[in-house]
Order: structure tokens, then C-alpha cells, then sequence
């Protein structure tokens, strides 16, 4: 058979990710705050589109009431003149005692409230920065400390050697080691430590417990410690496993990430996408929107692209596509709005013993299972329940909680991986700290239970819940 180069020439269909499908699943993907933003910065984009007011909008729908014919005078209904002298009992309407608790009742009418602002937050270094100017040292010793605070990280550990510091500053190590000994001394007590032992250390200093069992655990036996071989320890002091336990109950108070303290980051608030409430024992889902801007087309554009004669036709054709723009941009979101609630009635309906029970009637559920009932790919559920929570009865939940594998019962049905770690961790909470249960044994509990799962599995659950085995979590005192 002749091989010999050539051209030819083939149709075949292919998907081609337009830049206006890609924006689609973007939108899609956005959490409601995300979505927020980027409409905005669509409005200062395009000229065609305008924010709806809610008074205009509002408007909107009393007129459109009027064109159907539903404005017309209610007939009266009688009822008791109010007497004019008789004074409101503002008590009867509010017999709660309803006050503002944002507004606190003062005397002076003309107070003036503020709004609370958020304090910016001090940093670690900050913190240290203040402490090293307190000390009575030289320049350079001032310089190598600030040197030194840099290189701290925000759990309060030093990520740099003395010998790099003491090579930039061109001075003796034992220079570096005198400053670093009294940035260890500052608060909070363990911070500019190069190791874990180390920080465990000194605060059992700055404590005054360095000559304690504790410390000395520290100082000699912390492999031991970390790996819980208490009889080891004890064997090697030539005391009980009750007094190592006890030391390694004073050690366990003490802070591995003592920098945590002041570079904690504020906290995060969540803003759920989706709102599930119960009404009438149903479970009614609605989109959280209502920060997100009401888009619609601005008119006077839209008579100027009718109006023929106006405009050049570079104008013209900025309009139109600006018009398209707007236009597609309106139906995308209404879209991102009517598969969100579709994907989360589908859950609920799923999930309902959940909203019912807790988590004991959270079954196992997978995004497949959830594109198949609604009719869409697996790929635009996923999108959905990316980074997107729900305000329910029981709290608020990201979207994927609601997915996890399952696991077979002696009854042939399924439960959720979710339910089973929930039943481990009962399991550990309540057994007895003497005589800890062991991964086995957690399973044939289980198993009388009804669920059945192997060992190994309970110990990737354990360990997924960042629980220790029973041997390291067996209490001796």
C-alpha cells in the first residue's frame, strides 16, 4: 500500500464556547455578592441599560393593573366612625413592647446617631513593632529586631535562620540569638519561636514551669509526647503514667499558633443565595436578590434606533449592538434565576426528611442524579451549587452539603456518608476515655445499628472528623 501526503477536506459538528456562552456560565457560577458587582460595572458599561428603581417598579405594576382593567373603585365598606377626641393607644397596636434595639431611646431630640464602622485591625507586626521600641538597645540591634519581626510569620513562627540574619547585618550569630531572645519574650508569649517545641517552651518559661515535669517532657521527650507513648515517658522519669498524663494535659493548654492571636482575620458573614421557608407545612424556595439591580432598556434609546432619521449610522449601529447586548444580558440573568430555584426545589425535594429530622434524614444525593430529574448536564448543576448557600429552618448551608455518597443498611437502603460520620463522632463523645473504641469496633457497632461499613472506612471518616485513633485518645487519670 502506496503512503503518500495530502490535503482533504471534512464537516463534522463541533461546540464552539462563544465569549457570550462563556459569560453565561460565569454569571451562572457567580455567587449573589460577585453577581452584584458585575451588574453594576455592566451599567457603567453599557449606556442601554438602567437600574429599576423599586418605587418605579412599583409603578410599573399598578400600571400594568390599570391596562387590565383592575383599577376600579372597590365598593365602600362600612365601618365605626373613629372618635376624633379619643387619643391612639399606640399599646394596643404594639403590645410587645416593640422597640428598635439599633436605636437606643434618649431625651435629647436633637442627639445624632453614627453608624458603627468597622476598626481596622492591628497586625502582628504592628503589635511587635510597639513592644521592640520599648527596648533599651542600640541602632542596629533595633534593626536587626525589626529584621527579625518581618520574617515572623502570622502563626508567630521565625521563617528565616539566625546564620541568613547574622550574614545580611555582617555581625556574629550570638549577636542575632541576644535580639531574638528578647523578641521571645514579647506577647503573645511564644511568638518568634523557629519550631513547634521551641514555642511549647518558651511560654512554659514565661509561665515559670520550665523545671516541671512539663517541661522537662518538652525538652526531652517531645517526640514521645507527640506520638502519645505516655508509658515510654513514664518509664524514662521513673514516675506514673497518671502524672505524664497530667503534664500532658498542662501542655495541651498551651498555644501551637500563639501569632493566631492577634492576626486572626475578622470574621467572614455569609450571604445566602437561595431562602427555604416553611409555609403551610411546604417547603417554598425563593433567590435572594434583592440587592442585585432590577436591569431594564432604556427608552429614549430605543426611540432613537426606531426614530430612522436620526443618527449616523456608526451611532445607529452602537445602538443596535449595545441593544443585543442588553437584551441577551436581562435574559441570562432571568435564566441564572429560574435554574437556581430549579435546582434547589429538586433538592429540597430530595432532601426533605433533612428539612424534616436533621441531619439523621439526609440521604445520599449526587449532582448526576439532580441534572437527570430537571433535565440538565451535570456540569451546570455543578455550577449552581459552586460556592452558593441557602438560608434554611436549620441554618444556613453551602449547596454541596447536600451531595455525598451513600452507604448500604441491613434494611436495603441507603443513608449518607454524612449521617455515618455523624454516628462516629456520637460514638467518640460518648465512649469511655479508659477504654476508647477502636475503628473495629466502631464498625460492629455500627453494624448493630444497621449500617453497614468496614473499618477502613470508619477510619477515613475518623480521620476526615480530625479524630485521633483510640489509642492515642486513651485517657490513664
Amino acid at each position: 500500500m502506496e503512503m503518500k501526503h495530502g490535503l482533504s477536506m471534512q464537516q463534522k459538528p463541533t461546540l464552539i464556547m462563544t465569549q457570550r456562552l462563556q459569560q453565561a456560565l460565569k454569571l451562572l457560577q457567580m455567587p449573589t455578592l460577585e453577581l452584584q458587582q458585575a451588574l453594576k460595572q455592566e451599567l457603567e458599561r453599557n449606556p442601554l441599560l438602567e437600574e429599576v428603581d423599586e418605587i418605579e417598579e412599583v409603578e410599573e405594576i399598578e400600571d400594568i393593573k390599570k391596562e387590565a382593567g383592575q383599577d376600579g373603585e372597590a365598593e365602600p365598606v362600612e365601618t365605626a366612625e373613629p372618635d376624633k377626641n379619643q387619643e391612639v393607644d399606640w399599646n394596643e397596636l404594639w403590645p410587645d413592647n416593640y422597640e428598635i434595639p439599633s436605636a437606643p431611646r434618649t431625651d435629647d431630640p436633637d442627639a445624632e446617631f453614627y453608624e458603627r464602622v468597622p476598626v481596622t485591625r492591628r497586625s502582628l507586626g504592628d503589635h511587635l513593632h510597639d513592644q521592640l521600641r520599648l527596648l533599651e538597645r542600640g541602632e542596629e540591634d533595633l534593626a536587626i529586631g525589626e529584621y527579625l519581626i518581618g520574617s515572623i510569620d502570622e502563626n508567630g513562627y521565625l521563617q528565616t535562620t539566625v546564620e541568613e540574619v547574622a550574614e545580611s547585618f555582617a555581625v556574629a550569630p550570638e549577636r542575632i540569638e541576644e535580639v531574638l531572645a528578647e523578641i521571645q519574650k514579647f506577647e503573645p508569649a511564644g511568638v518568634g519561636a523557629r519550631n513547634l517545641q521551641e514555642c511549647l517552651w518558651i511560654q512554659l518559661v514565661q509561665r515559670k514551669q520550665e523545671d516541671t515535669l512539663a517541661g522537662r517532657i518538652v525538652q526531652e521527650q517531645f517526640d514521645n509526647l507527640l506520638a502519645k507513648r505516655f508509658g515510654e515517658i513514664a518509664r524514662t522519669f521513673k514516675c506514673s503514667i497518671e502524672e505524664v498524663q497530667a503534664a500532658g494535659d498542662l501542655i495541651a493548654t498551651l498555644d501551637p499558633r500563639p501569632g493566631q492571636e492577634i492576626a486572626a482575620e475578622e470574621t467572614k458573614y455569609v450571604t445566602p443565595d437561595l431562602i427555604v421557608e416553611r409555609v403551610a407545612g411546604e417547603f417554598v424556595v425563593s433567590l435572594n436578590d434583592r440587592n442585585v439591580p432590577r436591569l431594564r432598556i432604556s427608552a429614549a434609546y430605543q426611540q432613537m434606533l426606531r426614530n430612522k432619521s436620526a443618527g449616523q449610522d456608526e451611532t445607529r449601529k452602537f445602538i443596535s449592538d449595545k441593544l443585543n447586548s442588553a437584551k441577551w444580558l436581562i435574559q441570562t440573568i432571568e435564566q441564572r434565576r429560574k435554574t437556581m430555584i430549579k435546582v434547589m426545589r429538586r433538592i429540597v425535594e430530595e432532601q426533605r426528611e433533612f428539612f424534616e429530622r436533621g441531619v439523621e434524614g439526609l440521604k445520599p444525593l449526587t449532582l448526576q442524579q439532580i441534572a437527570n430529574q430537571i433535565g440538565m448536564h451535570e456540569s451546570t448543576v455543578s455550577r449552581v451549587t459552586t460556592n452558593k448557600y441557602v438560608q434554611t429552618p436549620r441554618g444556613v448551608f453551602e449547596l454541596k452539603y447536600f451531595f455525598s455518597s451513600g452507604l448500604a443498611t441491613e434494611e436495603g437502603d441507603d443513608v449518607s456518608a454524612k449521617v455515618a460520620k455523624d454516628k462516629i463522632l456520637t460514638l467518640i463523645n460518648n465512649e469511655d476515655k479508659r477504654d476508647p473504641l477502636s475503628d473495629q469496633r466502631i464498625a460492629e457497632i455500627l453494624h448493630e445499628q444497621g449500617l453497614r461499613i468496614a473499618r477502613r472506612t470508619v477510619a477515613k471518616y475518623r480521620e476526615a472528623l480530625r479524630l485521633l485513633p483510640a489509642r492515642a485518645r486513651r485517657r490513664y487519670a
